[in-house]
């Protein structure tokens, strides 16, 4: 399974990425603002979608709103 960023990217495991739009988080009032440096990325089951550590909380994202950094 091939896991691709916004611009066509393959993303793997443990790889940093950037976030290219500001994204509200459901369920809190934290708002991940656009070129947020997320590193050391986790592949899900679906390939649209990453998990990741951000500020000691477990989030998914899309990776149609991320790039490789």
């Amino acid at each position: 399974m091939e896991v691709k960023d916004s611009n066509g990217n393959i993303l793997s495991e443990g790889d940093a990425v950037t976030l290219t739009k500001d994204l509200k988080v459901k369920g809190s009032s934290i708002t991940l603002k656009r070129g947020k440096v997320v590193k050391n990325i986790r592949l899900t089951n679906n390939p649209e979608e990453i998990d990741c550590r951000i500020d000691g909380s477990n989030i998914v994202l899309k990776t149609s709103f991320l790039k490789k950094a």
